[in-house]
Parts: structure tokens; C-alpha cells; sequence
């Protein structure tokens, strides 16, 4: 499997030569044994200063689910669709608001949901053109390769977080 590493799918390259579908269908279950092995006091800890917390990447990664699974629906139904962008930092700053159970709720739910469409796309759905403001033209493809790398990114700083 190839996969564009460059400005168009920045995320591809924590994917290696792991299937990106695999990898979004084992995300829920990872994180929720990582958040395990944390605990709740060290979940609030972030990994470094300026950081993000366990509880806070896993309300990023809930937010970010709700991201793709309005733009995996929206490349599917428009033709050329343009994606709106959103600041992390900015969604981030009502983190505070959120518990980790929630968040992790609403991750698992809002993934089993994405994760049956996406293993409905044939060829012709995965090659639908799509456009990032910022990154350019990509596919329904390239936003499945983002979603399996950005999870790997962020599974990562969890793991160094609960060492």
C-alpha cells in the first residue's frame, strides 16, 4: 500500500506499512487500555509542558472523529466537496468541560459508526475527489490514510504518557 506523504496526508507517514482501516477499527480499544494503565490522576498530567494530557488528546481525537465523519458523508455526497478546516486549539480550549469517560464514549461511538462506512467504500467511492483548503485535492482515500495516522500519532503520545 502507498501512501502520499507529503502536505496532502501529513498523517500518512505514522501509518507505515499498516492498513489504515485496520488500524481506525483498533484505535478504541487501544486507547481505552492505555487510559487504563494511566488512571485518572495521570490523565490529567500532560506528557510535557505545552502539552496536551491523556484526557485531552483523547477529547481531541472525539472532536477530530466528528470532523471525518461530516467529511467522509460530505465527499461521498458532494461531487468535489471542499472541506471546512477547524482549529484544534481553539475546540481544545473547552477541553476543561469534558471527562475522559465521555470523551472516550463519544470516540468509540462516533468510530464504530464511521469505521461501517468506511468499510462499505468500493474503488470508485476511495478515489472520489475531495478538497482541503490548506492541502489542496485529495481523495476519500487520503482523508481514511489521515484518520489511521493522526489515531497512530496520538496513540503514541498516550503510550509515553503512561510509559
Amino acid at each position: 500500500m502507498i501512501f502520499w506523504v507529503d502536505m496532502l496526508n501529513p498523517y500518512a507517514s505514522h501509518l507505515g506499512d499498516l492498513d489504515p482501516v485496520e488500524v481506525i477499527a483498533a484505535t478504541p480499544a487501544k486507547l481505552r487500555a492505555l487510559t487504563d494503565t494511566i488512571g485518572g490522576e495521570r490523565a490529567e498530567q500532560p506528557r510535557a509542558p505545552g502539552k496536551w494530557s491523556a484526557r485531552e488528546i483523547v477529547c481531541h481525537l472525539a472532536d477530530c472523529e466528528v470532523a471525518f465523519a461530516f467529511r467522509l458523508r460530505q465527499t461521498l455526497a458532494e461531487d468535489r466537496h471542499v472541506m471546512q478546516p477547524f482549529d484544534q486549539e481553539a475546540w481544545g480550549k473547552r477541553y476543561a468541560t469534558y471527562s475522559l469517560e465521555a470523551a472516550l464514549a463519544t470516540f468509540a461511538t462516533l468510530r464504530e459508526w464511521n469505521l461501517a462506512l468506511v468499510r462499505s467504500f468500493n474503488a470508485v467511492d476511495l478515489a472520489g475527489p475531495v478538497n482541503h483548503p490548506e492541502r489542496g485535492e485529495m481523495t476519500l482515500q487520503t482523508i481514511v490514510e489521515t484518520m489511521g495516522g493522526h489515531d497512530r500519532n496520538h496513540l503514541r503520545q498516550v503510550e509515553e504518557i503512561a510509559g
